[in-house]
This record gives C-alpha cells, structure tokens and sequence, in this order.
C-alpha cells in the first residue's frame, strides 16, 4: 500500500490560527497607523491655521492688548492672548517700539476634551497700543 502524504486537520486548524493571529496584528498596526496620519493631517492644518492668522493679525492696525478669540471654521477654532514683552524689565519712557508677545492657542475636536496646539510669537509695535480684549475675526 502506498502512504499518502498530506497535512491532518489538526495541522490545518493549527495554520489557520496562526494565520488569524498574524492578521490581527497586521490590522491593529494598520488601525494605529491611519490614526497616527490623521493626527499628523490635523496638527499640520491647525499650524498652518495658525500661521496665517499670526502672520496677518495686527498688519495696518495697533496691536491691541488682551484676549481675542474666533473661529477658523465649523472644526477649528482659536484664542489669541496678547501681552506686553520685555526681557530686561519695563521698558524705557518714550521708547518707540516695543514687542509684544502673542500666544495663540488652536483648539479642534469635541467642546468636552478639545485637542489643541498652542504657538507663541513676538510682534513689533508702536507705543500706541489699543488696551482691548473683544473677538476679532
């Protein structure tokens, strides 16, 4: 008689688990990876969110001091502080120019437990500073 070879069933069901397992990794790694390029993609938006707003906030009008906040769209949304800066202390009377410090903070997600990215600028100006805190757009 001739011997048949082959694989037995427990040998099979052995392979499908090991199979299922691998899978299961493999997929789980996937899952992590996606939402890492999703947070990768949201951080970026709200940097370059951010940019712009800083980049083009006081241009042609005083700085004003205080808080601001708004909205870039229904998901993102910002809070702008802005305070006087000096390094050494109080600046000297008459000085033309002085800096001021801009600390923007970007929020997006859920009201509950937002995610957010916080920026921080300087930003050269005149004597002539507004002392306000009102939404600006």
């Amino acid at each position: 008689m001739k011997h048949q070879g082959g694989f037995s069933l427990l040998e099979v069901i052995a392979a499908i688990m090991l199979l299922a397992i691998a899978f299961t990794a493999l997929m789980k790694v996937a899952g992590a990876s996606i939402n890492l390029t999703q947070n990768a993609a949201e951080h970026s938006q709200a940097a370059m969110r951010a940019r712009s707003l800083l980049d083009s906030v006081f241009v042609g009008e005083p700085i004003r001091l205080g808080s601001s906040s708004g909205r870039f769209d229904q998901q993102y949304r910002w809070q702008l502080d802005v305070t006087p800066w000096n390094e050494a202390g109080n600046a000297a009377p008459g000085t033309p120019l002085r800096l001021y410090q801009l600390d923007l903070d970007v929020l997006w997600g859920p009201l509950a437990h937002p995610r957010s990215a916080h920026f921080r600028t300087l930003r050269l100006g005149g004597p002539d500073v507004a002392n306000n805190a009102q939404a600006s757009p």
